[in-house]
């Protein structure tokens, strides 16, 4: 057996190149002229814009510190010569999750 006389079990595959020419010929699947058919087409979607001219809500507001709950001096009990705490004025009154101003 000699060189010429051996041959591939498989046949030689080419590698594909996109957009130059080849099967589809004219525009090989670019569609018409202008901005699409060009390399390095990447336009910005038009809502993209509307969003980035938006203003931003920065910072996060917890609703309970928007409205405290008031609470005069005379409602709180005092136990021994020892002030009642925040906890054990929201569970005597019920309270959850607001800020306790107390006047």
């Amino acid at each position: 057996m000699q060189i010429h006389n051996l041959k591939r079990q498989h046949k030689n595959k080419k590698d594909r190149l996109v957009g130059r020419g080849g099967k589809h010929a004219k525009t090989s699947g670019r569609g018409g002229k202008g901005q699409t058919a060009r390399a390095g087409n990447k336009r910005r979607p038009e809502l993209r814009d509307i969003i980035k001219k938006l203003p931003k809500n920065r910072g996060y507001q917890f609703k309970s510190k928007k409205k405290p709950f008031k609470l005069n001096k005379d409602k709180i009990i005092s136990k021994e010569g020892k002030i009642e705490t925040f906890s054990e004025i929201r569970k005597r009154l019920g309270i959850k999750g607001r800020h306790i101003v107390i006047k």
